[in-house]
């Protein structure tokens, strides 16, 4: 585990019908739970750990994660991801995922929360094939300082690329930098203090999809702004705007259950976090 603060590698396949984990290997300060299975379809679902509490100066972390043989997989943490005051070097974060033909992934984080003087970077590597289907999604959060302003932290730097068939399809950079720019203006948080992003890519995304999930989400709205894209493949981003981790969390929700009815008959599990 040279130079980094906790590893974490996950592989898991498809055993007649229910999926397993195949190797699990974490050292330092991540972990992995037991799988849940919220239901009888057969999808586990992983809770992430990091003992230590939060990121602090310098942390570096590598996750590994790969769904084989059509395994369906929720992956989750416990808590949110919480960055503390990183005065020397940024905490770092690296996520690379692999996904077979027919598997599907649900890559679910809680909330980033940056506090005072926090710097992070966080990149996600997914390469996938064509039949693999992808949700994922983040939030970001700022966290509470002792002189009241809403952008304490130093700079946040998020980074997701995706592969199908190994050629780069997407590439999403975040980057929020109020210790050198006023960041709460048109053209950055507009006034706003949360952030959330969800990726979705899925071979049966259509137009139509999007129009019945732009009209909505937007009923009933209005404590935040709300954004969809198709994607250059079969997909679509989701981006919204709000000022409290809540508001996000019931938008992501209600797209979550609109596309899981849609395509597999199902309604997503409530991940139960007490």
């Amino acid at each position: 585990m040279k130079d980094w603060t906790g590893v974490l590698k996950l592989d898991v396949e498809n055993r007649k019908g229910k999926t397993v984990a195949k190797n699990v290997y974490f050292q330092g300060a991540l972990k992995v739970m037991r799988p849940v299975y919220h239901d009888e379809s057969g999808q586990a679902c992983f809770y992430i750990l990091n003992p230590g509490g939060g990121y602090l100066d310098g942390d570096r972390y590598s996750l590994r994660i790969s769904l084989e043989n059509q395994a369906r997989l929720t992956l989750t943490t416990q808590s949110a991801t919480k960055v503390y005051k990183t005065p020397t070097t940024h905490a770092y974060q690296e996520t690379e995922i692999f996904l077979q033909e027919g598997c599907y992934l649900e890559y679910l984080p809680d909330p980033l929360i940056a506090y005072q003087q926090a710097r992070y970077k966080q990149k996600n590597v997914i390469h996938m094939v064509k039949g693999a289907t992808l949700l994922y999604s983040d939030i970001i959060t700022p966290g509470w300082s002792a002189d009241g302003k809403r952008f304490s932290y130093e700079n946040l730097q998020l980074i997701n690329e995706i592969y199908m068939d190994d050629e780069l399809v997407v590439y999403d950079h975040i980057r929020l930098n109020p210790g050198a720019q006023n960041i709460e203006g048109i053209g950055f948080m507009q006034g706003y203090t949360h952030l959330g992003s969800m990726l979705v890519v899925e071979e049966r995304t259509t137009p139509d999809l999007l129009d019945r999930l732009y009209h909505a989400l937007n009923l009933n709205t209005h404590a935040c702004d709300i954004g969809l894209s198709l994607l250059p493949v079969k997909g679509f981003t989701l981006r919204v705007l709000a000022n409290s981790t809540q508001t996000i969390e019931r938008i992501f929700t209600e797209c979550h259950h609109i596309i899981s009815e849609e395509w597999f008959k199902i309604s997503p599990s409530f991940l139960r976090k007490y």
